[in-house]
């Protein structure tokens, strides 16, 4: 499929999660003569996303019309968008930050506004809402590059730390060779 290198498309499903979902979809994109390149695959509050780069001779319509009998059958929604399927420039984070809060409207924007300027590039979110109805507690994992370096991260760091957000950074030492 080397002559297909502009025909990439960014295929996604979301719903309900149940087991089955990665394997019917990829075996539909596999009898259909697709190749896959990366993804992304996660389960948030019972519901379950996958986010395919597919590289498919055809458009958008005929890739849609590929999976739309498998994800239809599942209860899932489809989307498909042309894209550039831009491989091989992953890029190794270089820290990691977990953060610890009150759950509460902004902290999301807060805590990635203020890592932004200090020069995070996100490259990896979690999120999770523990604790109780009463009291929750939102909790992130963030990996990324530092590319302001480590001591801009900490200062931010310090700022989230006096507005009652307990974080925790850690550089991450990449290996390569």
């Amino acid at each position: 499929m080397n002559r297909l290198t502009n025909h990439w498309f960014m295929l996604t499903v979301v719903g309900k999660d149940r087991p089955g979902i990665v394997a019917r979809v990829t075996a539909a994109l596999y009898e259909g003569g697709c190749n896959l390149g990366e993804a992304s695959m996660t389960r948030l509050g019972g519901n379950f996303t996958v986010m395919l780069m597919v590289q498919h001779e055809g458009d958008t319509a005929s890739l849609t019309r590929l999976v739309a009998t498998v994800t239809e059958s599942l209860g899932l929604k489809l989307h498909v968008d042309k894209i550039a399927g831009d491989l091989y420039h992953h890029q190794e984070p270089d820290v990691r930050i977990a953060v610890f809060g009150a759950d509460r409207a902004g902290i999301v924007a807060q805590v990635t506004g203020v890592l932004a300027e200090a020069g995070l590039d996100i490259l990896d979110l979690q999120s999770n809402v523990a604790g109780s109805a009463d009291k929750p507690i939102y909790i992130m994992q963030i990996e990324g590059r530092a590319l302001e370096g480590i001591p801009a991260l900490e200062s931010a760091v310090a700022v989230l730390d006096g507005k009652g957000i307990q974080v925790h950074l850690e550089p991450i030492d990449i290996m390569i060779g």
